[in-house]
């Protein structure tokens, strides 16, 4: 068998599971699909025999038979690179690599790129997470001024958020988690989609790492930090401790369902916790980073992942 890893170059996370597959002895082969058709080639051919072919890179090639798990870490775009008609080949390109894909019979997928995709809507996350019970914080997605000061007199106070989770690259920005003032003009709402939500009084972070049918929880207490900071991701490093931390058998029960409904084999779900330890779901991220975590908190998450894709251990 062979595990198909889909990511970018410079992915330390994918290098930790690597290595993992490396020592067990399985196949690997790590391709970034943004490389095809420039870099790396696929040769898919169905005929009466059924589906045949192969992927290679400048290192290595598996046969598509052999494949028997892909993860979709932190995959680029195919035919990223296409220098003329650029949109021709980046929609030819993604329909071959990714239609190939998708035809491959008895493959486990980490996540499959249907609820990849879906798992990315912040709204969607929402409503399903509502709906297996967790607490969600009152939201508002609009680029109408008057509903966001509607909204802030309703539910407040704020913070405001990215909408899609991403950065502009041009230039580049940090979107971190920002508390808005009381009073705020809310005019500038008109020029983009705002994410406006319910501020959560938390005590702690927590990371809840999912893979398969294990969870892994990791929790930083906002006591050991500037009480002012909303958004660990951009907080100081070293004021940002994580341990790991239990989960509670509710939380395990509504995690569960929402993978189910989600689709999804892993998961990096957020939570705030307030004083009186209520868990507040933030978002759940299908490809969310877990090197730091597995770092500071010795959680042996990579390890969890190679197994999962390995065949070593079940799907939920």
């Amino acid at each position: 068998m062979t595990v198909l890893v889909l990511t970018g170059p410079e992915d330390v996370t994918a290098d930790m599971v690597v290595d993992h597959l490396n020592t067990m002895g399985t196949p690997v082969l790590r391709v970034d699909p943004a490389d095809f058709p420039e870099r790396a080639s696929l040769t898919a051919a169905f005929t009466s025999g059924g589906l045949s072919g192969r992927i290679t890179t400048r290192h290595r090639s598996a046969e598509l038979s052999a494949i028997r798990a892909i993860w979709v870490r932190r995959p680029g775009k195919p035919g990223a690179g296409a220098r003329a008609q650029a949109a021709w080949v980046a929609l030819e390109s993604d329909h071959a690599w990714y239609g190939t894909l998708r035809a491959l019979p008895d493959v486990r997928w980490m996540n499959h790129p249907d609820a990849h995709t879906a798992g990315r809507y912040k709204m969607r996350q929402l409503i399903l997470a509502q709906s297996v019970g967790f607490r969600v914080p009152a939201t508002l997605f609009t680029s109408v001024p008057g509903d966001a000061k509607g909204f802030a007199e309703t539910h407040g106070p704020l913070v405001c958020k990215s909408v899609s989770g991403h950065a502009p690259d041009d230039p580049p920005l940090a979107l971190p988690t920002t508390p808005v003032p009381e009073g705020t003009d809310f005019t500038a709402v008109a020029e983009a989609p705002t994410c406006l939500q319910s501020l959560v009084g938390k005590r702690s972070d927590i990371r809840l790492t999912v893979v398969g049918s294990e969870m892994f929880c990791a929790r930083a207490d906002q006591l050991a930090r500037d009480q002012a900071e909303l958004d660990w991701r951009y907080a100081d490093p070293e004021s940002v401790r994580w341990y790991a931390a239990p989960v509670p058998p509710d939380i395990r029960t509504k995690t569960e369902a929402f993978m189910r409904l989600a689709g999804l084999m892993y998961g990096a779900f957020d939570f705030a916790v307030t004083a009186d330890e209520t868990w507040h779901f933030l978002e759940c991220n299908a490809s969310g980073q877990f090197g730091f975590i597995e770092l500071a908190a010795g959680l042996p998450i990579s390890r969890a992942v190679a197994d999962w894709l390995a065949g070593t251990a079940d799907s939920p």
